[in-house]
């Protein structure tokens, strides 16, 4: 594959306390298989979709008391210089840069409106090995309810640049404020920043919704409450795809979408 643009989303993982619990369950929904842990790197262990390195999966540090959730990861040639760019633009460096051996170093920072994301300089791990099919990751978005923050923030840490989406006709687009930010030039989208309307309760912070490919969201969204993950939204029709945002059994949120189901008009965007 090749190397990812500056900005570029290239990796997934989520810290779970019980991972068995989470192998069982995205083997199911997300047909992954998972490689041997890694004891020297706290037992990260991959998920591989047709045998492609595709996210990974880790238990909590001695005496951590995260809550579950996915972490999505940006492509930087300098992960120091990026931490500085955060920490210029109003955001919080939270760890590192730390190097992992020969794979990579990593940051994990938030966002001004409190996303959580990392960094990552490639070494020997250069992200996922496929994306944008069944199986592995397809889309991201930061919900936040301070769009301000993070329009300002973004373009600062990357080279973004970034369209917002025209109000449409559907019902589903009215009130909607959703813009795409670009990394290469405005027809390589890489991220989307959506604003938390009321129906959020108020408790849920900012964060950044990751989509996984599906053949099927209806099948994916029956497997996942079934082995007892919960549906809040859809599935949804778009012209994007069919797509649900669901959490696991271990409360990570995540979404699925079936990307050869698209219905619709693509919605007109302008760039800003």
């Amino acid at each position: 594959m090749a190397e990812f643009s500056e900005g570029a989303p290239c990796w997934v993982d989520a810290m779970f306390k019980d991972v068995e619990g989470a192998k069982a369950f995205y083997g199911e929904v997300l047909g992954w298989t998972f490689g041997e842990a890694s004891g020297e790197y706290g037992n990260y262990m991959q998920a591989y979709s047709d045998g492609k390195a595709v996210a990974a999966v880790v238990p909590p540090m001695p005496g951590a008391d995260a809550p579950s959730q996915w972490c999505l990861y940006f492509a930087s040639p300098d992960a120091a210089a990026t931490a500085e760019k955060i920490k210029a633009a109003g955001g919080e460096v939270m760890m590192g840069p730390m190097q992992v051996g020969t794979f990579g170093t990593m940051v994990i920072a938030q966002e001004p409106s409190g996303a959580v994301f990392g960094i990552w300089q490639p070494g020997d791990h250069k992200g996922f090995e496929k994306m944008g099919e069944p199986g592995s990751y397809a889309w991201a978005e930061v919900f936040t309810r301070d769009v301000g923050k993070v329009d300002s923030f973004l373009p600062r840490v990357f080279p973004y640049g970034a369209q917002q989406m025209e109000p449409g006709d559907s019902p589903e687009a009215a009130g909607m404020d959703f813009r795409v930010f670009s990394a290469g030039g405005p027809d390589k989208p890489v991220l989307g920043r959506m604003l938390m309307g009321g129906e959020f309760p108020p408790e849920i912070p900012s964060y950044i919704q990751v989509y996984f490919g599906v053949p099927d969201c209806d099948e994916a969204v029956a497997k996942a409450k079934k082995l007892g993950g919960a549906l809040h939204f859809g599935p949804m029709d778009s012209p994007f795809g069919r797509f649900a945002a669901l959490t696991d059994q271990q409360g990570a949120a995540f979404a699925v979408i079936d990307m050869s189901k698209t219905s619709g008009e693509m919605p007109g965007m302008t760039d800003v």
